[in-house]
């Protein structure tokens, strides 16, 4: 039995990109209906998708849910290739754009939406036996991504308090940006990720035109380049759902494994092999070149460095024939073993898949929690503040109904939540320490009970 997921679209763009390779991957046209010769292919595709019969066969639907405030990308996908695979009614869309401010996305446009989104959703996970939970897939730059995103995530705490919420958050960068008020979009809604979501996997714009660029030689990346790349790592990420393997994880399993604490749920995910698709012939990886290559800096999704931070938990994922990852993360933890803080034991885990990516023969993916990841709210935090002090375009957000406090609160609580972070870097276990925390001249006398008289006399 399938453990199933509820997709929901904020980013239309990286949708598009995520479904057309999960369906390569599940051998299904552009339409659902099978075309593959792999069992495997199928056996677990209820994950993702819910089967209809029809008068063809099998038609696959993607459990999926499409949102926007302006209808113009969703009325694109309807008219496009995989026009004919989603549901018409889960298309749901407003009449104005958010015009890249957060607050017409959270306090009123969004808001007028958010009621039907949550219908459509509960009558998605009622269709399902065992609803593993939901995935959000949302750019923070913008004003329906990140506005109307944080709303739908606070909605689906509320509705759904017992499921797991992940979201694939796109944050902002200065090399691919489109609006002024990014930092601002990208700053509130990290307010809102922290209490509402379990897992929130990074990508950053400015790490994907950096791979675009420097690994696979595009030499002016446009959104579509940016947008596979994010669909390799969203595939990877649900591998062990999809297909059968050794040692599989789940959502749950995974946040069980990566999130030691639960305001530290960003994740930092890496890919490999990024091969050029001209010299995918002319080059073969062996096991310790793909283990080491997902760890390497120029592999990961988010424009950080992972050798001026600390590793809390790392998970692995195979694909392909990898026989000997296990023993090989092992010895590449070891020799790294600076980099991985000391006072959480077995903190690297191993999943392997049998089933490779299409057109691939082997590949690995990896989500890091790592104190670098830091860097990356710091940069947002530096830009935030910058405007926030001069109160720039400020009175577009109040004019929505938002209270300037709550521009204060967020920039407290990304202050707060770098700090953590610092903290646990720096955090360690040696022996001075623990005497700190037990010096036996603070601990109490053991009290010693006196046998009373009633007890001498029988």
């Amino acid at each position: 039995m399938s453990r199933e997921i509820i997709n929901i679209q904020a980013g239309n763009q990286i949708g598009e990109a995520f479904w057309n390779m999960l369906l390569a991957e599940h051998g299904l046209d552009q339409s659902g209906l099978y075309k593959g010769s792999n069992h495997q292919e199928i056996d677990r595709v209820g994950t993702y998708f819910t089967e209809v019969k029809s008068s063809e066969g099998s038609k696959y639907v993607p459990r999926s849910v499409q949102v926007d405030l302006e209808a113009g990308v969703t009325n694109r996908i309807r008219s496009g290739p995989l026009g004919a695979l989603f549901r018409p009614d889960t298309y749901l869309t407003g009449d104005v754009s958010a015009g890249n401010n957060w607050a017409k996305g959270f306090y009123t446009e969004g808001a007028e939406l958010v009621d039907s989104i949550i219908e459509i959703l509960r009558r998605q996970s009622e269709a399902c036996e065992a609803l593993q939970g939901f995935q959000l897939l949302h750019s923070l730059g913008g004003g329906t991504g990140s506005g109307l995103g944080s709303l739908m995530l606070s909605k689906l705490r509320e509705e759904f308090p017992d499921r797991m919420l992940a979201t694939f958050s796109i944050l902002p960068s200065p090399k691919v940006s489109e609006t002024v008020t990014e930092p601002y979009n990208a700053l509130l809604s990290l307010h809102q990720l922290i209490d509402s979501s379990d897992l929130t996997i990074c990508l950053d714009n400015k790490a994907l035109y950096d791979i675009a660029v420097r690994t696979l030689k595009t030499t002016s990346p446009g959104f579509a380049d940016l947008n596979g790349l994010v669909a390799k790592v969203m595939c990877g990420v649900s591998t062990s759902l999809r297909f059968p393997g050794q040692l599989n994880g789940d959502l749950r399993k995974l946040g069980m494994n990566l999130i030691p604490f639960p305001r530290l749920h960003f994740l930092i995910p890496s890919y490999a092999p990024f091969t050029h698709p001209n010299s995918k012939a002319f080059q073969k990886t062996s096991v310790p070149e793909l283990i080491a290559s997902m760890f390497d800096r120029k592999n990961l999704l988010v424009a950080a460095d992972p050798r001026f931070g600390r590793f809390l938990t790392v998970a692995t994922i195979f694909r392909g024939n990898v026989s000997s990852s296990e023993k090989g993360v092992m010895d590449l933890q070891r020799k790294n073993s600076h980099y991985f803080v000391e006072w959480i034991p077995d903190n690297v885990s191993v999943s392997l898949c049998s089933v490779a990516p299409v057109g691939q023969t082997q590949a690995g993916t990896a989500l890091a929690n790592s104190t670098c990841i830091q860097e990356l709210f710091k940069r947002n935090l530096t830009q935030f503040t910058a405007m926030y002090k001069r109160r720039a375009f400020l009175h577009w957000y109040i004019g929505e109904g938002m209270d300037e406090q709550e521009f204060a609160e967020a920039e407290s609580n990304a202050d707060d939540l770098i700090r953590e972070y610092q903290q646990y870097q720096e955090a360690n276990t040696d022996t001075e320490d623990v005497e700190e925390f037990f010096d036996e001249d603070q601990l109490p006398e053991p009290s010693v009970v006196e046998p009373s008289e009633a007890d001498d006399t029988e």
